[in-house]
């Protein structure tokens, strides 16, 4: 999908670039798998800022989408593409040969009038959904369950998806973006192909006005607080952090220290990490 710039007519035009929304059908969603998700600027329950730099925006319509797509052996055809405001890929209407509606994650090359099916085995074509163990080795999949009748947690994000690189054991050897290596349950589902709108990452917001249409409030730098507000504050003019490691506004370490837990359930499965960002 081509990359959409525009012409320099002033400053934030020159350096905007957006997705061309050519392969979108339609702009009015499914009303019936729709619903209004309140705005909490990233509040807990007492009313606690838990994220900084969160609030405002546009308003939205939440789409409930079907990550399980468990409806086993019934045909369903695409009847529209469209653009969902609470996520970076593109999603599609599926109407099912029984009448019913859902929304799924749509996968890059789908169009209106394309038919996916979920299965115990099925044609390896973009949006058929079936179990880990059935999919060849080489294959990309997405939207891939942890457990099987979980859902599908991995891999859903525009442009992403996850090699397959063997079956042993009751276990499917994935290769995720990340360049992680690891096993999932091989009677876990998975659905066929790359996730729609691969080129997203390449988009160029262009102004601060446009941040704040999303939800994204400004960010100021810990070097431009006083003191008292945060460890690398203070000074005449510019000066260092004068700390040893980087810290966050309230002196947690937040460079070079592990978060995950040793313990976590999923480590054994693990077979080899993510490489680090020099």
């Amino acid at each position: 999908m081509p990359i959409k710039t525009y012409k320099p007519t002033s400053a934030s035009r020159r350096q905007m670039k957006t997705i061309d929304y050519s392969c979108i059908t339609t702009n009015i969603p499914h009303k019936p798998l729709t619903k209004h998700l309140k705005n909490k600027a990233a509040r807990n329950h007492r009313g606690i800022i838990t994220m900084r730099h969160q609030g405002g925006g546009n308003k939205k319509t939440y789409r409930m989408l079907d990550f399980k797509q468990d409806k086993f052996d019934i045909p369903g055809r695409v009847e529209t593409i469209e653009y969902d405001p609470y996520r970076t890929a593109f999603i599609a209407l599926v109407v099912y040969k029984d009448g019913e509606r859902r929304y799924v994650l749509a996968p890059e090359g789908m169009k209106k009038g394309d038919m996916i099916l979920t299965s115990e085995t099925v044609a390896l074509k973009p949006g058929n959904r079936m179990p880990l163990k059935n999919i060849l080795v080489g294959s990309q999949v997405h939207n891939i369950e942890m457990q099987r009748g979980a859902g599908g947690k991995l891999i859903r994000s525009a442009g992403s998806a996850a090699e397959v690189l063997g079956h042993d054991a009751g276990y499917t050897t994935l290769k995720m973006p990340s360049k992680e290596v690891r096993r999932i349950l091989w009677t876990s589902l998975a659905t066929v192909g790359q996730v729609s709108n691969p080129d997203w990452s390449l988009t160029n917001f262009g102004k601060a006005g446009r941040s704040r249409w999303m939800g994204i409030r400004p960010t100021v730098r810990g070097s431009a607080m006083n003191p008292c507000d945060h460890p690398y504050g203070g000074g005449e003019g510019r000066q260092p952090r004068g700390t040893r490691r980087p810290k966050d506004k309230w002196g947690n370490i937040t460079g070079g220290k592990k978060t995950r837990s040793p313990k976590k359930w999923s480590n054994p499965l693990i077979l080899r990490r993510r490489p680090k960002v020099r």
